[in-house]
């Protein structure tokens, strides 16, 4: 499985963003997704998870009612929609997978992740 991470930039704060990450190799529906982002000095950090048929979700506490994450399997790929950005989520954002296994929560920890994207710099400034 490959993963392509796109839609990265610099925004202010409040503005919005859409990433994208875009599968091959392998047909989307029938992995979990999850997206973190790793900023300098800190530990990389989860942001969300979404159920191989969408129909769970999964969110941080320190992104949930901003952010939204989507999947089109028919499309092979999974979106994070970000609103409201501050300048603490700046970071490098990558998407992963995973076969499922468990409820979605578990898809927090990077640890369950077999598959990794290259990650797409989002830096929101002040």
């Amino acid at each position: 499985v490959q993963l392509q991470a796109s839609g990265g930039g610099l925004v202010q704060a409040g503005g919005s963003l859409r990433l994208s990450c875009a599968v091959s190799g392998r047909t989307l529906s029938s992995y979990n997704m999850g997206w973190f982002r790793h900023a300098p000095g800190k530990e990389r950090e989860f942001v969300a998870a979404i159920s191989w048929s969408g129909r769970g979700t999964y969110y941080a506490d320190s992104v949930k009612g901003r952010f939204t994450i989507s999947r089109d399997n028919a499309k092979n790929t999974v979106y994070l929609e970000m609103n409201s950005l501050k300048p603490e989520d700046t970071a490098v954002h990558y998407c992963a997978a995973e076969l499922p296994g468990g409820p979605i929560a578990i898809m927090k920890d990077p640890q369950k992740y077999s598959y990794w994207g290259q990650g797409t710099q989002v830096t929101v400034s002040s």
